[in-house]
């Protein structure tokens, strides 16, 4: 628990382009033993800016596997369990590992060398990223260590209750705001963030302050549970919800967008992956492995959205596609087809399909260039409709395209040219990872009002949100596929055409509804939509009890129900609320971990015999909710 302040990750000093990453890595004095002292304040955020968004974001993948608009191939490890609701403890040290080793180990060291230089850009700046950090621990696993975190004085931290880190995370945004707003008036002559320490807003403290009240808009929109008031107090605060929308992002030109790219610069990832720290992390945890598809429900809500008859124009650029030489590979009508590329279908996670072992992956045969199951089970041959989201890469694999080629690669060539898969628009190499948007404030707006009963209201600002979504979209599939910088072949993928203007408004004319028929399930179903691949879906789940009237075809996964693992881990009548402590925690600070049990309620902290349990290491604690997701005061 002390490297939480002591460890640099042996990169020591940084230096992040937003093009290169070829000067990121200067390290110290003494590279054997890299040294606090000797790293300056404004040297360390690049680091954590890298650390702190991979964590969150395999967090975010994580939980969205969790929430049902993904799942894998038949027995595809972890994070198929997870997709049926069997929760399992390889999904959750990672995003603590890479906060608190990769991220914070240097959060605290720069925030209070910036407050005592009165360096108010870099202080404001690691005010917001400490609270957006601890944010998603209190989101994910309720308590943590907080208060004694990273300090020396301690091995063994105190744990903190979810409200305590709750109201600690809203009082640092406070703080960074302040910071961030009277930073034009610090002394010139400070070291100022700029595209070479600043990858995420490249310098911008507009921006930045921008992605301060949009988060704090986010996070106060939480307490819906707890009753309205000051958010000061822990409440629901709906009219500050709304002034910090006022002061945020008001249109795409304003979004914290990090720009990945298809390069492997000199720089790798320390914590043991050695990945470049360009590419998008979401392609190391997705896009890069097999086997994940779209399950039936996003593929209903991007076809047929509410039932109102329009195809979303973001349909083709979030179901995965697969080229097909021998039209015959599948002859179902319902499969959309362009060309010889022909679009998946999605699993049907309410159905018996995964007690029948499956859905399979399709294998390649290069000779026939034909797709097929590679199986005895007739009930599976049909299961080529489902393409995997599996994408490739220029830079780290040296291979010709970010297209897939599921022939496998031979001499720097596919084996079969027509091998083709396309993946999906959030999990190539160079996505964007999306950390604010005017569109998440579109959405935020949108229920706000409508619970306030403003129907007109509520229905312009997500009606705005639809649209700012389809075009910012759109921007990465021009940028994909320009000659200059990009890839032009890619335009003849479906997958990378970009949306015209015709078929963005007519779905956001003809396909969203009207403000006569709006209701809270098109604002937060049109929500994870915009947000795809962000754990923000499962707090929006949590926060309306996974209600089915509200995400539209969500169900708990039928397999979940045939597996005794499973219900033992989310027994019937109960959801998924959290995850349990890593590995870490029960090892070596379990007596902080117990006695935090006495303040969380639904805690089991003994058995029917008065013998003492470890609470956080019962089968069913990942039911318990977090403090925000409770009446707990």
């Amino acid at each position: 628990m002390k490297l939480f302040k002591s460890i640099i990750c042996g990169l020591g000093v940084m230096a992040l382009s937003l093009t290169s990453c070829n000067d990121w890595l200067d390290v110290n004095v003494n590279p054997d033993s890299p040294s606090s002292i000797a790293v300056n304040y404004d040297q360390r955020l690049a680091h954590i800016e890298f650390y702190t968004n991979s964590g969150l974001q395999f967090s975010a993948w994580r939980t969205t596997m969790a929430m049902g608009d993904w799942t894998r191939y038949y027995n595809g490890g972890n994070y198929w369990h997870v997709s049926y609701w069997y929760p399992v403890d390889g999904q959750v040290t990672t995003t603590y590992q890479w906060w608190f080793v990769g991220a914070y180990a240097n959060v605290l060291d720069m925030i209070q060398k910036a407050e005592a230089a009165e360096n108010w850009q870099f202080a404001g700046v690691g005010r917001l990223i400490r609270a957006y950090g601890f944010m998603a621990m209190t989101d994910l696993y309720g308590e943590m260590p907080y208060e004694e975190a990273g300090v020396d004085t301690t091995a063994t931290p105190r744990y903190a209750d979810g409200k305590t880190i709750y109201m600690g995370c809203l009082s640092d945004i406070d703080k960074a705001i302040e910071y961030l707003e009277k930073s034009p008036n610090q002394n010139p002559v400070l070291p100022t963030l700029g595209s070479g320490n600043d990858w995420w807003n490249g310098g911008n403290v507009n921006k930045w302050t921008k992605l301060a009240y949009l988060l704090k808009a986010r996070w106060i929109n939480k307490l819906n549970k707890k009753g309205t008031g000051s958010y000061k107090d822990g409440k629901y605060d709906a009219d500050e919800i709304l002034r910090c929308l006022d002061k945020a992002m008001q249109n795409n030109a304003d979004n914290t967008i990090i720009n990945h790219t298809d390069d492997n610069g000199p720089t790798h990832d320390v914590l043991g992956w050695d990945e470049p720290v360009d590419y998008s992390p979401l392609f190391s945890v997705c896009g890069m492995n097999a086997g994940y598809m779209v399950t039936k429900m996003l593929y209903d809500n991007l076809t047929n959205f509410g039932g109102f008859g329009v195809e979303d124009p973001r349909a083709d650029h979030i179901i995965p596609w697969a080229y097909s030489a021998n039209k015959d590979d599948n002859s179902r009508t319902d499969v959309k087809w362009v060309g010889n590329w022909r679009r998946s279908l999605g699993v049907d996670m309410a159905s018996d399909i995964n007690s029948n072992g499956g859905p399979l992956r399709a294998a390649y045969n290069s000779e026939t260039s034909s797709w097929y199951i590679d199986t005895k089970s007739e009930a599976r041959l049909g299961d080529t409709v489902y393409v995997e989201c599996t994408s490739d890469c220029k830079g780290y694999f040296g291979n010709p395209s970010i297209i897939y080629y599921r022939s496998g690669m031979k001499n720097g060539s596919p084996v079969n040219a027509n091998s083709m898969e396309s993946g999906t628009f959030y999990t190539r190499v160079s996505s964007p990872t999306y950390v604010g948007t005017y569109a998440e404030c579109c959405f935020i707006r949108a229920e706000v009002l409508f619970k306030k009963g403003d129907k007109a209201g509520a229905f312009a600002a997500y009606k705005a949100g639809v649209k700012a979504s389809c075009e910012l979209m759109n921007d990465k599939l021009n940028e994909w596929i320009n000659p200059q910088g990009g890839d032009a072949s890619l335009a003849d993928c479906p997958s990378f055409t970009p949306m015209t203007q015709d078929a963005i408004d007519n779905f956001v004319e003809n396909g969203i509804g009207n403000a006569g028929n709006i209701t809270l399930g098109h604002i937060l179903t049109q929500k994870r939509i915009a947000l795809m691949f962000s754990y923000e879906i499962w707090n929006d789940m949590r926060r309306y009890d996974f209600d089915p009237n509200i995400f539209f075809g969500w169900s708990i996964p039928a397999y979940h129900y045939q597996v005794a693992n499973a219900t033992k881990a989310i027994p019937e009548g109960k959801q998924y609320r959290r995850w349990r402590q890593c590995s870490h925690e029960y090892n070596y600070n379990s007596k902080n971990l117990q006695a935090i049990g006495e303040k969380v309620p639904g805690a089991r902290m003994a058995d029917g015999e008065g013998n003492t349990l470890l609470w956080n290491r019962q089968d069913d604690a990942w039911t318990i909710p977090v403090w925000w997701d409770s009446d707990q005061q």
